[in-house]
């Protein structure tokens, strides 16, 4: 829904300085916004933050779900009339898909947001780690056993959704601790991971959910290269650890279509 349009407040108005002392200081304001803009490619270092993308609707009128979905049910009632009915009926049933649980918990997280639109549209700000070996593979997760028995295809790195506020080392982080923790022994938890300097690019993806099937999606993707130490050299699996602290006794998180194991694999750069 457009909003109407409607005239800025005086203070918005472009003005030009009335004197050349104001014109002065006009251009040594402008000069300290400019140079206190973050460099997206200097070097990385330990106390360095990476500037996050804004989080960009597919669709260009589309609003920001406000609405409180107390339960998954009543966001399956919202959602159910603006989905195709066929497509939402292969939630959690077809092989490799999540089902409303999942998605409820995502909003409950912060992880997902959903555009007030017909079709509604998912929006989710993902980091993908490429893990890099002195041979210079990249290590790919082949597919991944799920709670429910079926077998999700991957073929791609390393790849978790962000946190609200989340930074995109603490994400990559947490990718690995989650992900990769299961089979690293004998490591600090602080040496593990080495994000490689000036490795860090993003780009915006849109497509329709894998997951979701029928509900378009919006990735903003944060991509970074490192290295990882205490991985296998060869094939290996990981297992996840469930952490549903937050909902212990609910009965959202057990009717949640969960990773049971992670399939890894070394793959030649090219």
């Amino acid at each position: 829904m457009s909003l109407p349009s409607q005239t800025p407040p005086p203070s918005v108005h472009k003005t030009l300085p009335k004197s050349f002392s104001d014109f002065i200081f006009s251009a040594f304001s402008l000069f300290n916004l400019y140079s206190s803009t973050p460099n997206l490619s200097s070097s990385y270092n330990h106390h360095r933050r990476f500037s996050k993308l804004p989080i960009i609707p597919l669709t260009k009128n589309a609003v920001i779900n406000q609405h409180h979905f107390s339960t998954p049910q009543s966001l399956s009632d919202w959602l159910r009339p603006r989905l195709p009915s066929d497509s939402f009926a292969a939630w959690g049933t077809r092989p490799g898909t999540k089902n409303i649980h999942n998605l409820w918990i995502e909003l409950y997280e912060g992880e997902t947001s959903l555009a007030d639109s017909i079709p509604p549209v998912r929006t989710v700000e993902v980091v993908v780690v490429r893990v890099r070996d002195e041979r210079d593979r990249i290590l790919i997760e082949s597919h991944q056993e799920l709670s429910n028995g079926h077998v999700r295809n991957r073929s791609r790195p390393l790849s978790e959704k962000m946190k609200p506020a989340e930074t995109v080392e603490e994400a990559v982080s947490r990718a690995v601790k989650e992900e990769l923790g299961s089979i690293i022994n004998g490591s600090c938890e602080d040496e593990i991971v080495e994000i490689i300097p000036g490795s860090y690019s993003s780009k915006v993806e849109e497509k329709l959910s894998v997951s979701y099937p029928g509900l378009p999606a919006c990735y903003v993707l944060h991509t970074v290269d490192a290295l990882v130490h205490g991985l296998p050299d060869c094939e290996f699996c990981t297992i996840e650890e469930e952490n549903n602290e937050i909902f212990d006794g609910m009965e959202v998180a057990e009717g949640a279509v969960s990773c049971k194991k992670h399939y890894w694999k070394w793959v030649d750069s090219i």
